[in-house]
């Protein structure tokens, strides 16, 4: 393999560059808890698009808060345009990291009692408290829910304090159907999402 060097007039005499492709992002849908036991967003329903008209979509949480102490946000798909069961089996792998406030204990850390394996209420987060300064950020992505082929892979990056400590959170899986996803449902294990804002938006 060979060494490309630049010489000094390299750069500065050029006349144009390249572009870079990147995908754009779409806003498609908002949703505003007020002590909501759920949040769905549902192809075609209240102008929500979960379909093919994206490869891959993400969904962004801003200041979740709960009503419930040591509660874990889940959630669910489902395949069925007509009920809208929100069970379709997923697996799921689950880590965190944690670091204290006053630094006295910190810790990356595989988290098996958070995996699902071939269950449903993939975990998002665990341990959300009802103190103002636990709200939850973070996002998902969903990639080709509309494939008749694939199962549907999704990845999922969430922070939110516990207790004087900074928790990151991480879940990776996939919705284990050749069927399309056609909606996605947002939830707490206890308690409901008390305040706070979902976010949908296309990625072409």
């Amino acid at each position: 393999m060979s060494i490309v060097k630049l010489n000094n007039n390299g750069v500065k005499n050029a006349t144009a560059f390249g572009s870079v492709s990147s995908g754009a992002m779409t806003f498609i849908k908002k949703l505003t808890a007020s002590s909501s036991s759920t949040l769905s967003f549902v192809d075609g329903s209240s102008d929500v698009v979960l379909d093919n008209t994206y490869k891959e979509y993400l969904f962004t949480f801003k200041n979740i808060h709960s009503s419930a102490s040591n509660a874990y946000l889940y959630f669910n798909g489902t395949d069925d345009d007509s009920s809208h069961s929100f069970d379709v089996t997923q697996t799921t792998t689950f880590f965190r990291a944690y670091n204290f406030e006053n630094a006295s204990a910190r810790t990356v850390e595989y988290e098996s009692g958070s995996d699902v394996a071939q269950g449903t209420n993939a975990r998002l987060a665990s341990g959300l408290e009802t103190d103002n300064d636990s709200s939850l950020s973070g996002y998902l992505h969903l990639f080709n829910p509309s494939s008749t082929t694939f199962v549907k892979h999704f990845m999922s990056n969430t922070n939110y304090e516990q207790s004087a400590v900074s928790i990151n959170s991480r879940c990776a899986g996939y919705f284990n159907t050749t069927a399309d996803i056609t909606g996605v449902e947002f939830k707490l294990s206890s308690g409901n999402i008390d305040a706070g804002d979902i976010c949908l938006y296309g990625i072409n």
